[in-house]
């Protein structure tokens, strides 16, 4: 008879493996993020994730960043940006799982305008599905203690462009 420490063994060996098999079988997802500010102005952006800083970013007008990453097996990914250009300062969460994972079908394109970031509709072939950017900064936001927004790093990750 199994004692309860295989039991425990065998259920951990065969949550690793389930989710080992997972990345293998779900795949990665991608993220391609567009300047889409029509006023010609640069836009600088940085993204994380709890575990992954991408180092800021600039962008002309209609080009891109684009990363890839495998989507967690409890199906908690999180990816989130700063953006900035002029006197204009938002974030946004750019890849949530349980949001954006059937939604996006691994092509997570999103058009950032002014107004907010919209996403590539697979149906429509449109950048129609349009977001708000996340409310300002507040002590139960995804953010708040990553590093990300504090002025010590915003001094010095912030271009003119």
């Amino acid at each position: 008879m199994f004692s309860f420490q295989r039991y425990l063994f065998s259920f951990v060996l065969l949550v690793f493996l389930a989710h080992l098999c997972y990345g293998l079988f779900e795949g990665k997802a991608h993220v391609r993020i567009i300047n889409g500010l029509n006023t010609g102005e640069d836009l600088n952006l940085q993204c994380k994730s709890k575990d992954d800083d991408l180092g800021p970013q600039t962008l002309g007008f209609n080009k891109f960043f684009e990363f890839s990453f495998g989507p967690s097996f409890w199906k908690d990914t999180l990816f989130f940006c700063r953006f900035w250009w002029g006197n204009e300062y938002h974030y946004f969460d750019i890849y949530k799982q349980k949001r954006d994972e059937d939604r996006c079908l691994k092509k997570c394109w999103w058009f950032v305008q002014a107004t907010g970031p919209c996403l590539l509709n697979g149906t429509t072939g449109a950048y129609d599905i349009c977001e708000e950017w996340n409310p300002e900064l507040q002590g139960g936001s995804s953010q708040v203690g990553t590093g990300i927004y504090d002025s010590k790093h915003l001094k010095s990750s912030e271009k003119v462009g």
